[in-house]
């Protein structure tokens, strides 16, 4: 097995060619979205990067099932700025874009801003300690349920409703290198939909068509924490949405609109 989501291309810098840890719920062609849009995240940080500069918000549209075949990710900064900046990230298979995300880089206060102590950050959530991880219930022997792992303070796979999961990722999202801040934390909120999910898996499918992730500071360590909640609606569209932790308190939000369907 890989020991990374995605290979690196030795022939060109925009390609990476993707592992069978990508591979999603849905379909065994198919990955799950956390990957890729991690990978796209690999690609912002890479644009054009600027000392005192970081990301504060990455929203990615996903055109299409991403196959599990080499794919071309590029990013360019379309609006420049002394202090905000807008990049434009696409990810593509031979087929054509298969992900879109646009992405805000700000300017980091310097020197940092004399806030009073309620808006710093202050432990939240308790750290997985001492617990097998939660297993996904995956037909699939290899995927990206055996790439990252899971860990429930409330709720679990066989417990629909809210849920209070950490999230870790047990590979680089691309060999050679270490998953940065944002890289782990795009990867971790796509499954926000997954761990609070309300309907029946075998019944259902619940598949998001976006990932909109806010962070108002990065996340440290390697685990981040999705206390994650699902809404579905009988016409068959649903919302979920997750506040974001590490072991310091909160880092942000994440969204996902869903589209609700019985299966077959």
């Amino acid at each position: 097995m890989a020991d990374a989501f995605y290979l690196p291309d030795p022939a060109d810098p925009n390609r990476f060619v993707s592992t069978e840890l990508t591979r999603g719920p849905w379909s065994p062609d198919a990955q799950h979205a956390g990957p890729p849009s991690a990978l796209l995240g690999h690609v912002i940080e890479r644009c054009e990067p600027r000392a005192g500069f970081q990301v504060g918000r990455v929203a990615v549209e996903i055109l299409g099932p991403v196959p599990l075949e080499p794919l071309t990710a590029q990013a360019k900064v379309v609006r420049s700025g002394r202090s905000v900046e807008l990049i434009e990230a696409t990810l593509s298979s031979e087929r054509g874009p298969v992900m879109r995300a646009n992405a805000w880089r700000l300017k980091l206060a310097e020197p940092a801003l004399d806030l009073p102590m309620e808006f710093l950050p202050t432990g939240h959530r308790s750290m997985p300690t001492g617990t097998e991880p939660a297993m996904f219930p995956s037909t699939q022997t290899i995927g990206f349920h055996t790439g990252i792992e899971y860990w429930f303070r409330t709720g679990s796979f066989s417990e629909p409703g809210p849920a209070v999961c950490w999230v870790r990722l047990k590979y680089p999202i691309v060999a050679g290198t270490m998953p940065s801040p944002l890289e782990r934390t795009l990867a971790a909120a796509d499954s926000g939909n997954g761990v609070s999910a309300v309907l029946d898996w075998s019944k259902y499918l619940f598949i998001n068509t976006d990932l909109t992730v806010t962070l108002h500071r990065q996340p440290v360590g390697e685990w981040v924490c999705l206390d994650a909640v699902t809404h579905p609606q009988p016409h068959g569209i649903g919302m979920a949405e997750s506040a974001l932790f590490d072991e310091q308190g909160p880092l942000g939000r994440s969204t996902q609109t869903l589209l609700l369907a019985p299966r077959g």
